[in-house]
């Protein structure tokens, strides 16, 4: 592989871009967008742009461990198999589970569905997915007959208007949002609607801003069908009288501007745009789907769009965007627990059956997610393999999560981490291939099949996951079955399964590649179902993305048994907990720009954990006088379910009554910031999604004494070091950076700094400054004239001294004198070396380094802050921010 270039897939979000990734003969990994995926167009945002600072081998798990101890391969797969076995002997297949990953390749997905339901015969399989996008599923299922997304991203370059629910574009599919933009910039007339609760950075490129009371969003859209309606707008389709008498009972558009709290000027605004506009895209993801009415809010959307005749035409299509790459493949395998494979339900289990040949058949639904590990606490489940995810971190009540699997009889883990919050419960963990070493396909938001291909050796023992599973199934007795040699052999099972008995009654089809070669698969293109005639596919070429294919429903057939499509009558109801007297606040969950789910990949990057260094809570101002809680300083959110400590943020983005924190940092990187503990686990009762957008919460300043940070060549134990009562690790490559807090303060600080850096009785050159008056004290090790540690205590953390600058003193070579004084004093030798808080992790620009550039150059545009630092040329993730800090540079 070495000196080739190999084309394969990001492993980020739904978008699903192309990447091009390279190793020379040092063993240097580059990775560029590959200009030819159709998806991106070459264009990266900044986790896909620093993806070769993840592949590294650092903290994998390389060989396959029992009980704690290694083992090999044979010794792990009989016990997980004998285990299995043993248990489903006795208690029966509904007592043990899999719960999957939109990590997974298609392949994997699908061997893992066809050995529970085919060969167990339980559909006890689900799939972390669940927690983002299963709304969507039912929803679309209910109006069109089956799970499809009928546009594509073209679609949101064609539309006059695109209105984004619950959807940060800006940071959670960049480069889908990039794309939007630029579409925009020739054409003024193209109009962009943003409905968030929160002033995102995608909200700041809005024509209107429309923030939403929480949870309001069925109402809102109810309240547009009701206009549209009333504009003499009328459908024959099923469901379309019940479903506009339903969204009459809102009133008239006062009453429903109240009930969503939002001004009705805007509000008249947004309908009247929404009612003359053709070309109009729905974009939603999980603002929407994380609600116990997640369903409802996906059809009162698609509802509107039904009605105007808006779906299946260029620029016109309601549009559910994923947040895992491979979220859409594992729906079309059957990876949830609510589908048989290839978009069949359960009633069509003879059907599945007979395609497999298998001796059982699931022939209900299994257990989703959430009820999934009630089952694992309650002993009904007493074996369950985990592959690709961290639940333990990702579900909501994550706690009972913890203890479900300390419970559990045989918990086996397939991962490639060696430590993580879920691994650290595993009785058996077995290690897998990673991003860069993996085979196979991805499917993205827009149906787009693209190839995943590796470009490097797998490491150690580790095995691509169909192999680890096929190998179980063997051990099991199925192996004449799992008898695959490669991912193309799965593939070809796969799209000949979607074919099998359909005549036409699923739009998911994938006949034309059921008998491809293995060569063909090697090289095979993107490409996007439906893919039903070989014929046309010849005619296409070597399969390319095909133009007739871009768009569903374009003749309006769809798959339900009258072949049209429903509106569904739908009733806003609010979240499942409302906020109480105790619980004043509603806590909202969600991502950040630069880390991916639980940063086991993002947090092995420099650049990428600098953006956002710490987990925080958002608060508006009016709440945090009220709370008092202090902007910069420490605070506790508490729910009924768990407890979290976090940076506060005090922000009029954030709406009144709410709070915000995301999803990202866990016990590996800091000592009280897992989210999911305190999350609600309410479920939609159709969907089974999580409530992650409202769980009524308390929040209270954070009794700290002090407030510190420490940077160190080597790792630190925080979670043994004597008063340190709150911690938060950001990686680095060449250090680790601690931000450190405690309840109480120490006679003698240098004999509390060294404990923690284990100084004690070494020869080291130990640099320290205190003064107690003022409770400042900074201390520097260094070791053979370079610097190993430095520290810095103060009793508020605005007494601190910036951080940027202190990582360009960790270069291995010794210190200069003015360096050692700088870091006694708190400040750089030259100002210039303080780059601020990062804003742009392409090129490592500083929020400071943009801030002189404005004002020694007069810069007064995004465009010119390019020019003149680079930042927010590359993937332009950034953008928004830097128009944050022009806005605020020309109030000064």
């Amino acid at each position: 592989m070495t000196g080739q270039t190999t084309r394969t897939t990001c492993p980020y979000c739904g978008v699903g871009c192309g990447v091009a990734a390279s190793v020379d003969d040092a063993g240097t990994v580059a990775v560029t967008g590959d200009e030819g995926h159709p998806s991106n167009r070459g264009r990266l945002c900044s986790k896909g742009t620093a993806l070769a600072d993840t592949v590294g081998l650092a903290d994998r798990l390389l060989h396959p461990r029992v009980d704690g101890h290694r083992a090999d391969w044979n010794s792990a797969l009989d016990r997980v198999a004998g285990g299995f076995a043993e248990i489903i002997a006795e208690h029966g297949p509904d007592a043990v589970a899999f719960y999957v990953s939109g990590q997974l390749l298609t392949e994997d997905y699908y061997v893992a569905n066809k050995l529970m339901k085919g060969y167990i015969g339980s559909a006890n399989i689900d799939t972390n997915s669940r927690l983002c996008m299963s709304s969507a599923v039912a929803g679309h299922k209910r109006a069109f007959g089956e799970d499809a997304v009928p546009g594509c991203y073209d679609d949101l370059e064609i539309a006059d208007l695109v209105v984004l629910v619950g959807s940060n574009l800006a940071w959670c599919h960049p480069v889908v949002y990039q794309r939007l933009m630029a579409a925009r910039e020739p054409d003024p007339k193209k109009t962009l609607v943003v409905i968030d609760p929160r002033r995102t950075a995608t909200a700041d490129s809005a024509d209107l801003h429309l923030p939403i009371a929480p949870g309001s969003d069925v109402a809102l859209f109810n309240g547009l069908l009701a206009y549209l309606a009333g504009q003499g707008i009328t459908s024959e389709l099923p469901g379309a009288d019940a479903a506009i008498e339903a969204a009459q009972r809102m009133g008239d558009a006062a009453s429903v501007a109240q009930a969503v709290g939002v001004d009705i000027d805007d509000l008249a605004k947004f309908f009247t745009w929404f009612a003359a506009t053709e070309r109009a895209v729905t974009v939603f993801s999980q603002g929407v789907n994380q609600s116990s009415a997640g369903t409802d809010k996906v059809n009162a959307i698609i509802n509107c769009h039904l009605l105007t005749d808006r779906i299946g035409k260029p620029g016109a299509c309601p549009f559910s965007i994923t947040g895992q790459p491979n979220a859409m493949g594992g729906r079309e395998v059957g990876g949830l627990a609510s589908t048989l494979a290839a978009h069949m339900g359960f009633d069509r289990a003879d059907t599945v059956q007979r395609f497999w040949g298998s001796p059982t058949i699931a022939r209900k639904p299994g257990l989703k997610a959430v009820e999934l590990f009630e089952a694992i606490e309650a002993g009904r489940i007493k074996a369950i393999w985990i592959m690709a995810t961290n639940p333990v971190v990702s579900l909501p009540d994550a706690d009972r999560a913890r203890r479900a699997l300390a419970a559990c009889p045989l918990v086996v883990v397939s991962d490639v981490m060696r430590h993580t919050d879920t691994v650290d419960c595993a009785d058996v963990l077995l290690p897998a291939a990673a991003w860069a070493e993996k085979s196979g396909t991805v499917t993205n938001s827009e149906r787009m099949i693209s190839r995943q291909r590796a470009f490097l050796p797998l490491p150690g023992e580790a095995r691509a996951d169909w192999r680890i599973i096929s190998e179980v199934a063997r051990r099991m007795g199925f192996g004449d079955d799992f008898a695959y040699e490669s991912a193309a052999d799965i593939f070809r099972e796969h799209a000949a399964l979607t074919a099998f008995e359909n005549n036409g009654e699923r739009v998911l089809d994938l006949g034309a590649l059921a008998s491809i070669t293995d060569a063909e698969y090697e090289t095979l293109s993107p490409i996007r179902w439906p893919l039903s005639s070989p014929e046309a596919m010849r005619a296409a070429g070597a399969m390319p993305a095909r133009a007739d294919a871009d768009r569903l429903f374009t003749d309006d057939a769809y798959p339900h048994a009258d072949g049209r499509a429903h509106l569904v009558p739908v009733a806003p109801r609010g979240p499942a907990n409302r906020p109480s007297t105790s619980r004043p606040l509603a806590l909202n969950t969600g991502r950040v720009r630069d880390h991916w789910h639980t940063m086991t990949r993002t947090a092995k990057s420099e650049r990428l954990a600098a953006h956002i260094a710490e987990p925080f809570v958002e608060i508006h101002p009016e709440d945090a006088q009220t709370h008092a809680i202090v902007d910069g300083r420490l605070a506790t959110v508490t729910t009924d379910w768990g407890q979290v400590t976090m940076r506060a943020v005090v922000t009029d983005r954030q709406r009144q009554g709410s709070l915000f924190a995301p999803i990202h940092w866990n016990r590996q990187f800091a000592s009280a910031a897992r989210v999911g503990a305190a999350a609600n686990p309410a479920v939609c009762p159709i969907a089974g999604e999580p409530e992650f957008k409202h769980t009524p919460a308390s929040i209270a300043p954070y009794e700290a004494v002090w407030y510190g940070f420490v940077y160190a060549a080597r790792p630190l134990r925080m979670q043994a070091q004597p008063g340190i009562d709150h911690w938060t690790r950001v990686p680095g490559a060449r250090f680790n950076r601690y931000e450190i807090a405690g309840i109480d303060r120490p006679g003698d600080w240098t004999d509390r700094v060294g404990r923690w850096l284990s100084v004690e009785g070494r020869d080291v050159d130990w640099l320290d400054a205190s003064d107690p008056a003022s409770g400042l004290y900074r201390a520097a090790h260094i070791d053979g004239g370079t610097l190993e540690a430095a520290v810095f205590i103060a009793p508020t953390p605005e007494r601190l001294p910036d951080r940027s600058w202190l990582a360009g003193l960790f270069t291995g070579e010794p210190m200069q004198e003015a360096e050692r004084m700088a870091v006694l004093a708190g400040r750089p030798a030259d100002a210039s070396a303080d780059t601020g808080p990062l804003v742009c992790s392409c090129f490592g620009v500083g929020r400071k380094t943009i801030r002189r550039a404005i004002e020694a150059e007069g810069l007064d545009s995004v465009e010119a802050v390019g020019r003149a630092v680079e930042a927010g040329t590359n993937c332009g993730s950034c953008k928004p921010e830097i128009a944050e800090i022009l806005a605020e540079a020309s109030k000064d």
